[in-house]
C-alpha cells in the first residue's frame, strides 16, 4: 500500500477534485479492481447533522438504482470511520458550465445535448426520481464531447424520501420554475423547465435570468420571462426554439408532460411539440341553433322592443304590437324588481367588491425575497463570482468527482 489515504482498505484518496458546501470530491483509485473513480466525501462538519446526512445517503440510493448510459454510474457506497462517502464513475472530461463559459454553442450541439439530458431524466421519472437541481454544472462532457451525463442526485427526491423542511425550497434558483420559487412542491415540469432554461442558456451564451440578488432573481422568474428564443438567435431553426419556449413556459399546463414528450418533439416530433398543453382559458361553448323561436317572456330570455328575431329555414319576422307590449312591461316589471332588491341589501352599500387576482404576485419590495411567507429560502453563499447562490441545499459544490477536474457543483 503507498500509505495514502484510504477507505475500507480499498479506495485511494489522491487529489481535490472539487469542494462545494455539502463535500469534496477526491480524485480516487480502486485497488481492488484497478480502476480510476471519483470519491465523494461528506464534509465532517456536517456529519453531526442528521438530515444532511440522510440527504447524502439518499444521493447514492438515488443513483444507483439508475442505470443509464446518460447517468453518472455509482459504484458504491459506505462510511468509513464515521465518513460517509460514495464512490462513481470518473469521466476525463469537463462539465457543460465550462463549455457554456466559452460561448454560445452550435444548435445542432446543443439540440443533442438537451436529447441527452432528456433520455436520463426519462429514466430517473421512470424510478420516480425527480432530480431538482438540473443546471449545466450538473451536466459531465464526455471525454470526446459527445456524450451528456446527468450527476448529482443530492437532493433528488423520490416517493418514499422528504426530508426537505417544511417551506424551504431546494434547489439552484435560476433554474427553478416559478411554482417552486412560489413553494410549490418539486413535480416532473420543474425538471422539464431546468432543461429548456439550460437550452436557452446554451444557445444565447448566457443565462435566461442573469440577475445576482435573490430578490431580483425570484422576481424575474416569477414575472419577467425573457425574449424567445426566436428574438435572440433568428437563426435557430423553428422547432428547437420551439421546445426550448414551451419547455420555459411559465404555466406547467403549458410545458411538456413528460421527458419522452420532450424528446420527441426536440427530434422533429409536431403532434409531440403541439400536444398536451392544457389552456387555462375555459372553451366557448358552441353556438346553439334553436329550430323555434322562443316566446317572449320565456324564462332566461329577453328580447327588447322593436326587436327582430329568425327562425331557420324562415324569413325574418316582425314582433306584432300586443307582442311589442308585453316585452316592454317584462323589462318593467325585471327593472323593478332588482331595485327594490338592492335597495333592501345592506350589503350592496356597505361592502366594496375588491378586484381578484389569478396570478401570483410578488408583493414584497424589491429588497426583500419575493417567496411567501410560508417558504423560507435557504440560499448558499456563490461558489465563485458570477455562480448563482443555491437554496436549500447547501451543496455549492465545484467537482462533481466525475471526471479530471470535472468541475461540478454539489
Amino acid at each position: 500500500m503507498s500509505g495514502r489515504e484510504t477507505l475500507l482498505g480499498r479506495y485511494e484518496l489522491r487529489g481535490v477534485l472539487g469542494c462545494g458546501g455539502m463535500a469534496e470530491v477526491r480524485d480516487g483509485w480502486d485497488t481492488r479492481l484497478n480502476r480510476a473513480v471519483a470519491v465523494k466525501l461528506l464534509h465532517p462538519a456536517l456529519n453531526v447533522q442528521s438530515d444532511i446526512r440522510r440527504r447524502f445517503e439518499d444521493e447514492a440510493r438515488s443513483a444507483a438504482a439508475l442505470s443509464h448510459p446518460n447517468i453518472v454510474s455509482v459504484y458504491d457506497c459506505g462510511d468509513d470511520d464515521g465518513r460517509p462517502f460514495i464512490v462513481m464513475e470518473r469521466l476525463p472530461g469537463d462539465t457543460l458550465h465550462d463549455h457554456i463559459a466559452q460561448g454560445s454553442l452550435p444548435p445542432h450541439r446543443v439540440r443533442a445535448i438537451l436529447s441527452d439530458v432528456l433520455a436520463a431524466l426519462a429514466t430517473a421519472h421512470g424510478a420516480g426520481v425527480l432530480h431538482r437541481d438540473i443546471k449545466p454544472s450538473n451536466i459531465l462532457v464526455s471525454a470526446d464531447g459527445t456524450t451528456m451525463k446527468v450527476a448529482d442526485f443530492g437532493i433528488a427526491k423520490t416517493a418514499g424520501v422528504a426530508h426537505t423542511l417544511t417551506g424551504q425550497i431546494v434547489g439552484t434558483m435560476a433554474y427553478m420554475s416559478p411554482e417552486r420559487i412560489a413553494g410549490a412542491p418539486a413535480s416532473v415540469a420543474d425538471d422539464l423547465y431546468a432543461v429548456g432554461v439550460i437550452g436557452y442558456e446554451a444557445l444565447t451564451g448566457s443565462r435566461a435570468f442573469p440577475q445576482d440578488n435573490p430578490a431580483t432573481l425570484a422576481r424575474a422568474i416569477m414575472d419577467a420571462p425573457p425574449l424567445p428564443v426566436s428574438a435572440v438567435r433568428p437563426d435557430v431553426d423553428p422547432t428547437l426554439a420551439g421546445v426550448i419556449d414551451r419547455a420555459m413556459a411559465r404555466d406547467p399546463q403549458h410545458r411538456f408532460a413528460t421527458a419522452d414528450q420532450m424528446r420527441a418533439a426536440l427530434g422533429g416530433d409536431r403532434a409531440a411539440l403541439f400536444s398536451g398543453a392544457a389552456s387555462t382559458a375555459a372553451a366557448r361553448p358552441a353556438t346553439r341553433v334553436l329550430d323555434e323561436p322562443l316566446p317572449v317572456g320565456a324564462p332566461g330570455t329577453f328580447v327588447a322592443p322593436n326587436a327582430d328575431y329568425f327562425v331557420p329555414g324562415g324569413r325574418k319576422r316582425k314582433l306584432t304590437r300586443n307582442q311589442k307590449f308585453l316585452a316592454a312591461a317584462g323589462v318593467l316589471v325585471a327593472l323593478t324588481v332588482g331595485v327594490l332588491a338592492l335597495a333592501t341589501d345592506p350589503s350592496s352599500t356597505t361592502q366594496v367588491t375588491e378586484p381578484v387576482s389569478t396570478s401570483t404576485p410578488v408583493s414584497t419590495p424589491p429588497s426583500v425575497a419575493p417567496p411567501p411567507p410560508s417558504v423560507t429560502p435557504v440560499v448558499e453563499p456563490p461558489d465563485e463570482p458570477g455562480e448563482d447562490a443555491e437554496a436549500g441545499d447547501g451543496n455549492g459544490k465545484r467537482g462533481n468527482g466525475n471526471g479530471n477536474g470535472n468541475k461540478k457543483r454539489d
